[in-house]
Parts: structure tokens; sequence; C-alpha cells
């Protein structure tokens, strides 16, 4: 397992449809070794943080595999994968991960760097926002129903981390893992 890598963004305003929203969607990779504090990664925003962020939320951590699957879903919907091609940060994420998915992280699980040490807590649920940040409207119910949510992490230990790093999984208590709590909190939403 390794971070393909890491992406910064600042909130600011942009128009979907007739509102004017902010946003720190469409991050952007970032070179070298970033300084990971306890809210998050040094120079990410966040728009919404009664959302996004917070000790809970301060680091968002997305699997390079399903990349391939939104840019088909993309050109299913109309849009020319010439013109528009989904790059690492696009699905809002500051950790690009590879070789770890949803149904291999329990909350509690940590990610132990060489340098600093992040804790599973929760799974991302899509908003509009990702409907506009992936092109079509229908992203983010396919994401409810894929389970592609990716997952956040809490800064268990501040450090370091950079692109191409390696890092070990370490199992936590093991009581519920991110596809159970994506469920539940889907299910409440249908209601």
């Amino acid at each position: 397992m390794r971070v393909q890598s890491v992406q910064t963004g600042a909130a600011r305003r942009v128009r979907i449809g007739d509102r004017s929203i902010l946003t720190a969607y469409g991050k952007a990779p970032v070179a070298g070794e970033v300084a990971v504090m306890p809210l998050g990664i040094l120079g990410d925003e966040q728009a919404d943080l009664s959302i996004h962020g917070g000790l809970e939320k301060a680091v968002y951590a997305y699997p390079s595999e399903h990349y391939a699957f939104w840019q088909n879903a993309r050109c299913e919907a109309g849009i020319s994968p010439l013109d528009d091609r989904l790059l690492p940060g696009a699905l809002g994420e500051n950790l690009t991960l590879q070789g770890l998915l949803e149904t291999d992280v329990w909350a509690g699980d940590v990610l132990s760097f060489a340098n600093c040490a992040l804790k599973v807590t929760l799974p991302r649920e899509p908003c509009y926002k990702f409907n506009a940040a992936i092109g079509f409207s229908r992203a983010s119910r396919l994401m409810a129903d894929t389970g592609y949510c990716g997952f956040y992490l809490s800064v268990l230990e501040p450090g370091k981390l950079q692109a191409g790093e390696a890092f070990e999984l370490v199992a936590g208590r093991r009581s519920v893992g991110i596809p159970t709590l994506f469920a539940a909190k889907r299910a409440k939403h249908v209601r």
C-alpha cells in the first residue's frame, strides 16, 4: 500500500447552476513532503466545516482503483475523456491511495506512515458538490450505490508524508467497517 498522490486546495466560490457556492473541490497535487497537522494537511482548506474537516475528518483518502470506474461513468454520461480526464484530487481527496479499498478498512484502523499516523474514522457521504465536480447529476447516487466513497482520517500522530510513500495498515478494534457505516448512513437518508 502506498500514497499515489497528496493534494491540497483552497476554498473558492464557483457557480453550480444558478447558485454561487463555496467549495474546495479540485485539489491539486503537492510535491515533496507535506506537514500533517491535527486539523489536516498544511495548506488544505474545507468550505463547509459542518460537513468536512475538523478533528474526525481532518484528511480525506480515496482509493486510486476507483478512478477508472468514475472515468467510465463520465464517458457514459457524455463527457469526453479527451476533454476532461480525472486527475488525483478530482474527487476532493487529500490522499489518493493505492492498494487500500473501503472494504479493507474499519473505523479505528491506523494508517502508519514513516513520520505520522492517521486513524480511519468515517466514510465520506456524497453531496451535490460531488455531482458538479464529477460532471453529471447521478454521480452522488452512483457513489451511494457502489460504496466507492473513500474514508476520512483523524490525525493520531502529526508529522509529514509524501506521494510515493508506503504505509502499513494497523488493525484497530474491528467493530465496524467502512462499508457498514456507509450503508447505515445511506439507509438513514433513504427513510
